[in-house]
């Protein structure tokens, strides 16, 4: 009879037993399942190894307000790149939008400045046209465009002309998205499927659909081993970002490096550092080239590799180079002095 108050406490022992090897159970089969989950995610992050190549996407029109921000923080959380084609006045009217593209380490071009038909223009119209978009764009972002994309993908000799006589490399694409044309946003994943290496897809700043699709077209391009890049102002392909806008960094800053205005023995290259106001920049030239001149910073060297540091007048500088039989643009790294 003394043994039947215990029979309940010895169930319930048993109960709890029972109960806590289940727990352990499941934890167990969860950590198993979170394990093989990083597994995967770090097997899909290891595959993307741009063996596949590079591709350009481009995004014109903006900046604009309240999708420019996503799109950058899409790229960020993807540790993606683009290039983005911004009218002067966009630019002009966003300031603050025209730095987050800079500082997310995008590339910008020239979409002249507010979206005309410059076929239809005279040639003082279409220079006035860029060359106030290359203005407001070293105003707002402290770096000059190399490449131009022509509104609609119109051109003609004339606008050719004048973009090159800008420094710019006129640009069109390869892949059109047509989110321009209110297709939806898997369609606009499909578009950008096709890409394959050395291509650019068009896409626009401000459609919602293309925000929406663009976190799966990363993953498509990262799962086909394809790398985001830039544009290169000597072939107009997309190659990676530090042969397109040969530059790079450490410690703290960073270089962007733009072809400028060129002449039969010479060409100018344009220099932006961000990320600190104590930099230092080696800029290497090829074989063959010197040093000219310099503007904006303090230069030393003349062939081989040069040292460009702060002189007052800003981040942004730029040297002129003597060919010397090598077309070449110099490539540049910056670090913290």
């Amino acid at each position: 009879m003394q043994d039947a108050p215990g029979r309940p406490r010895r169930r319930g022992l048993l109960r709890l037993l029972v109960g806590a090897a289940a727990v352990a159970i499941g934890a167990t089969a969860m950590t198993v399942a979170a394990h093989a989950e990083v597994t995967r995610t770090s097997a899909v992050a290891a595959a993307a190894d741009c063996s596949a190549g590079y591709v350009a996407l481009t995004f014109d029109d903006g900046p604009t307000t309240g999708t420019t921000n996503q799109l950058i923080s899409t790229l960020r959380s993807a540790g993606a790149t683009a290039t983005v084609f911004p009218t002067g006045q966009n630019a002009s009217n966003n300031p603050s939008l025209m730095q987050a593209y800079k500082n997310a380490g995008l590339q910008i071009g020239n979409h002249s400045w507010d979206h005309p038909h410059l076929i239809t223009m005279s040639q003082s119209q279409m220079q006035s046209q860029l060359s106030r978009t290359q203005q407001a764009i070293q105003q707002t972002a402290g770096v000059t465009p190399a490449v131009f994309r022509p509104p609609y993908g119109e051109t003609n000799a004339t606008l050719k002309s004048v973009a090159s006589s800008l420094g710019l490399r006129e640009v069109i694409w390869d892949v059109d998205s047509q989110d321009w044309n209110n297709v939806s946003a898997s369609q606009i994943r499909q578009a950008a499927s096709r890409l394959t290496n050395g291509q650019l897809i068009l896409m626009h700043d401000w459609p919602a659909a293309t925000i929406q699709a663009l976190p799966g077209i990363l993953q498509d391009l990262q799962a086909r081993n394809l790398c985001t890049g830039h544009i290169s102002p000597s072939t107009g392909r997309a190659v990676a970002p530090s042969g397109t806008n040969p530059g790079g960094g450490t410690g703290g800053c960073t270089v962007s490096v733009a072809r400028g205005s060129e002449w039969p023995d010479r060409f100018n290259v344009n220099l932006s550092v961000s990320g600190s106001t104590t930099w230092s920049v080696r800029i290497t030239l090829n074989g063959g080239q010197s040093l000219q001149n310099s503007w904006n910073a303090s230069v030393t060297g003349t062939t081989g590799t040069l040292t460009a540091r702060p002189n007052g007048a800003g981040n942004s500088f730029g040297i002129t180079v003597y060919k010397n039989g090598n077309t070449t643009t110099p490539t540049a790294s910056c670090s913290v002095s």
